[in-house]
């Protein structure tokens, strides 16, 4: 078992859930938050069953993630 730091969006017509740390593109979706998570998750064993254990050997690794909000006058 690996964990994932995965970042997950809403938008008006639903959720879209990707993984940091990853080599390549891999992206989950759904109408609710859980969705989202599920077809990420199932993604990403795709992109590892594919492309092989390679795809999981990012350096540096992702250690920690933040999502916040930030002003900006434009």
């Amino acid at each position: 078992m690996r964990q994932f730091l995965l970042v997950v969006e809403k938008h008006p017509d639903g959720f879209v859930a990707y993984p940091l740390g990853l080599k390549g593109v891999v992206v989950g979706q759904g109408d609710t938050y859980e969705e989202a998570l599920d077809d990420a998750r199932s993604a990403i064993r795709f992109h590892i069953e594919t492309f092989g254990k390679e795809v999981l050997e990012v350096d540096p690794p992702v250690l920690e993630a933040s999502v916040t909000q930030a002003g900006i006058e434009v």
